[in-house]
């Protein structure tokens, strides 16, 4: 495919049903609040749990390294739309349509839990992007 892509895809995750909801929330709009794990440890025992799932932040399919400061944990609804996103992203690169790419994580408050996960996918030389984000909490 050499057509341009441009835009953004919004992914969202959905919320465990035993999360905590958000003050104001109704049932119907719980998410997650992940902002008291502030420390490895935590994370871990969430995981654990199965409620967060570590990931690479820099996907190792397009070049990110399993070095500590490249992992994250994400919920387990989010790691399976991060899935979808590489294998665009694995494609597109295969069809030669991107070159470079930049991933930014989106964190509230202290939180070791990104909130959201921004990955922005160009060719060096060709118009337009893919710019998914994946909502995490």
């Amino acid at each position: 495919m050499t057509a341009t892509l441009a835009g953004a895809l919004l992914l969202l995750a959905s919320a465990p049903v035993d999360a905590a909801p958000r003050k104001g929330a109704s049932e119907e709009t719980v998410k997650p609040d992940f902002s008291s794990i502030e420390t490895a440890g935590a994370a871990k025992a969430l995981a654990a749990q199965g409620r967060l799932v570590r990931v690479l932040l820099f996907p190792a399919e397009v070049g990110g390294r399993t070095v500590r400061e490249n992992m994250i944990y994400i919920t387990p609804e989010a790691a399976a739309a991060r899935e979808l996103v590489i294998g665009t992203l694995v494609r597109l690169i295969s069809e030669g349509s991107v070159d470079k790419m930049e991933v930014t994580p989106a964190y509230r408050g202290r939180s070791l839990v990104p909130a959201a996960i921004t990955l922005r996918a160009w060719h060096s030389s060709k118009a337009g992007s893919f710019e998914p984000t994946i909502q995490i909490w």
